[in-house]
């Protein structure tokens, strides 16, 4: 179609035509509101920049078990390690919020565990009276410690123990005998 037909009909539909493919013989184009193309381009780019997946929550409450909260600091240093925020949340619930100084000494131990991974960008701050939160970030490749998977746990031995001999014991000779006149 000629450019003058292309241009008419797009007039007519009171739309604008927009050039496609430039580099094509002949060029292609479309017919298209040219606002509306501007917007939705606009809003799938701002889309793609979000790094929606670049911060990770931890949630843990201020009477956690020490191994669940091993765990959870396992999980922190591994997204720490894929360069990803941390945000640490601690919610208090019910009498929990009369004694908000131990939910701050288990955060405040938290961060300290992971200091080697990253750092608190701000003291553990309290939002409202329920949450207390503190995000991580992670420290630049060269100034952190080595990774979790590549390094033992606190569990795991670095040298062998040695292994236990086990001497077979015989088992003293029972009397059925006995055994029957208690009954």
């Amino acid at each position: 179609m000629s450019l003058n037909d292309a241009l008419r009909l797009a007039q007519d539909k009171g739309m604008d035509l927009v050039e496609v493919v430039a580099h094509a013989t002949p060029p292609v184009c479309r017919i298209v509101n040219y606002g509306k193309l501007l917007y939705e381009e606009a809003k799938k780019d701002s889309h793609a920049r979000q790094p929606a997946d670049r911060m990770k929550e931890i949630q843990i409450s201020p009477t956690i078990d020490p191994h669940d909260l091993a765990t959870k600091r396992g999980h922190a240093i591994q997204f720490l390690c894929d360069d990803m925020k941390v945000r640490v949340k601690l919610r208090f619930r019910g009498r929990q919020k009369a004694h908000k100084e131990i939910g701050f000494e288990v955060v405040n131990q938290f961060v300290k565990d992971v200091a080697a991974y990253g750092q608190a960008d701000s003291a553990p701050k309290m939002l409202g009276d329920r949450d207390l939160n503190v995000i991580l970030s992670p420290l630049r490749r060269g100034k952190r410690a080595q990774s979790q998977r590549e390094q033992p746990g606190p569990d795991l031995p670095t040298t062998p123990k040695p292994t236990a001999t086990v001497e077979a014991v015989e088992p003293a000779p029972t009397s059925l005998a006995s055994d029957a006149g208690q009954v």
